[in-house]
């Protein structure tokens, strides 16, 4: 053994929150997390970052959704129903384990004077991600908009910090609900999804159950979790 084999590791940087994880698991097996497949090659100290808004489903929210899914599966019996809710700031970006700190801090610096504030997400919606490997089902907000897009461009503004990429020129913000592996736009559109905005539409206390008000941003990278408080 070399010299250099016997001396100890130096610790971590303090402040950084948490070691970089030595074994973390890293597969591409689609298998494993059903069949998705990554946006972009991982590589060991690349963390996969995403700026949202959460959202928490209450029972009456889940109710829908299974009216929803149930009935959108009459068109693709493979569309799952997410099991997690949130309204997107960020495309997922890479960030090297030693620029999360700043990251974070810039994040917070940036998105301290805003406050809390309402949207309304009713309008049915089918997407697909950039490659066309997913298709999903969304609520899109049809108030709120001009909010969601203050909070962009302060998150755009760190994303530009770290030279990696903003966010949609003219985005379509929205609640995920369901997806699918593959490009199933053509058989969700059209008349299923007049059937889905009927379901909405005329599910009781729609109105009041799809309009939240946000009171945090997230920060999720890699396992990490951080949290900005809307004021």
């Amino acid at each position: 053994r070399s010299r250099s084999a016997d001396r100890p590791r130096l610790p971590a940087p303090a402040g950084l929150l948490g070691e970089p994880d030595p074994e973390e698991a890293v597969s591409d097996d689609s298998s494993r997390h059903g069949g998705r497949v990554r946006g972009f090659p991982h590589e060991r100290g690349n963390w996969a970052t995403h700026v949202y808004l959460p959202y928490t489903a209450q029972e009456e929210f889940l109710e829908l959704l299974e009216l929803l899914v149930s009935r959108a599966r009459s068109y693709a019996p493979s569309l799952a129903a997410m099991e997690e809710f949130h309204l997107s700031l960020s495309q997922c970006v890479v960030l090297r384990y030693h620029w999360i700190e700043p990251f974070v801090r810039s994040l917070r610096q940036r998105l301290a004077a805003f406050h809390r504030f309402f949207c309304v997400a009713d309008q049915v919606k089918v997407y697909t991600n950039q490659n066309k490997t997913r298709t999903f089902i969304g609520l899109e907000v049809s108030a709120g908009h001009f909010q969601l897009l203050e909070l962009v461009s302060e998150v755009d503004g760190v994303l530009e910090e770290f030279d990696l990429p903003t966010f949609y020129k003219d985005p379509s913000f929205h609640i995920s609900l369901a997806w699918c592996i593959g490009d199933l736009s053509g058989r969700l559109e059209g008349q299923c999804l007049r059937e889905l905005q009927d379901i909405v539409d005329g599910f009781e206390d729609s109105a009041f159950l799809l309009r939240t008000q946000w009171e945090q941003i997230r920060c999720k990278s890699g396992n990490k979790y951080f949290s900005f408080p809307l004021r």
